[in-house]
C-alpha cells in the first residue's frame, strides 16, 4: 500500500465515522435544535460534488464515490429531518 491509498482510506473512515453518529442520533431522537442548517446543507453538497468527481475520474474512484455517497445520504437525512422540524414546529 502506498501513502496515497493509506491516507485516502483514513480520510474515508474519518468521514463516515464523523457523519454516522449525528445521523443515527437525529434519526432516533428527531432532535435537530442544535444543528446548523447551512452547515449540513454545504457538507451534503460537498459530498455530492465528491461523488461526481469520483464518477468523472478515470478509472472510477470507488473509495471516493462510496465514502461520499454514504456521507451525502447521512447529510440528506439530517437535512430533511431538520427542515421538517423547523417547518412544522413553527406552524404549531
Amino acid at each position: 500500500m502506498d501513502l496515497f491509498t493509506i491516507f485516502g482510506s483514513l480520510a474515508a473512515i474519518c468521514m463516515v465515522l464523523g457523519y454516522l453518529p449525528q445521523a443515527i442520533y437525529t434519526i432516533r431522537t428527531r432532535d435537530t435544535d442544535g444543528i446548523a442548517l447551512p452547515t449540513f446543507l454545504l457538507m451534503g453538497l460537498g459530498s455530492a460534488f465528491f461523488v461526481v468527481q469520483g464518477c468523472l475520474s478515470h478509472p472510477l474512484n470507488w473509495p471516493l464515490i462510496a465514502t461520499n455517497l454514504i456521507t451525502f445520504i447521512c447529510s440528506a437525512i439530517v437535512f430533511g429531518i431538520k427542515m421538517y422540524n423547523d417547518h412544522f414546529r413553527r406552524k404549531k
